[in-house]
């Protein structure tokens, strides 16, 4: 099974495109080494207070999965907290 979580950002605290990607980089990058998870930024329309960001991970277990995508979601959350932002909505996918 494949696991496809989206998080949408709204960054309160960017006054620039270079504060949305700090913020973006920095979550990505975190995600990724806490959870082995691979993370993209997936709608890059310029859009300085706002972003998409994708997280994958496959597996044989669904179970797994859900605990997994719900503690990435966790994270996430307080990771954009920390950064001035907030998660706006968030969904997972299986397929």
């Amino acid at each position: 099974m494949i696991a496809f979580l989206t998080l949408e950002l709204h960054i309160e605290a960017a006054q620039s495109l270079k504060d949305k990607r700090q913020v973006v980089r920095s979550l990505k990058d975190r995600l990724r080494t806490s959870f082995n998870v691979s993370v993209a930024e997936l709608d890059s329309r310029g859009l300085w207070n706002r972003a998409t960001i994708g997280v994958v991970s496959i597996s044989d277990s669904k179970d797994y999965l859900d605990g997994l995508m719900k503690n990435v979601e966790r994270q996430a959350t307080r990771i954009a907290n920390n950064h001035g932002a907030d998660i706006a909505d968030s969904f997972v996918e299986y397929l």
